[in-house]
């Protein structure tokens, strides 16, 4: 499961520089991850200190630091 949620965070990190900023739903569409690997990996990247999250009423944004 470790390897999983840590491919997933290296997908969405190499997504999030190769594109900028995005939501959580744009991200999950365009990944083709699922919204639980999506999660636990946004996790991840916070626990690393690589992500920023802006919420803005209901979406969330993910960008890089």
């Amino acid at each position: 499961m470790r390897d999983v949620i840590g491919d997933a965070a290296g997908k969405i990190w190499h997504y999030l520089n190769e594109n900028g900023d995005a939501s959580v739903s744009k991200i999950t569409t365009e990944t083709g991850l699922g919204k639980n690997e999506v999660q636990r990996a946004i996790g991840w990247l916070l626990k690393e200190d690589k992500l920023n999250i802006e919420t803005i009423g209901r979406a969330e944004t993910l960008s890089l630091k």
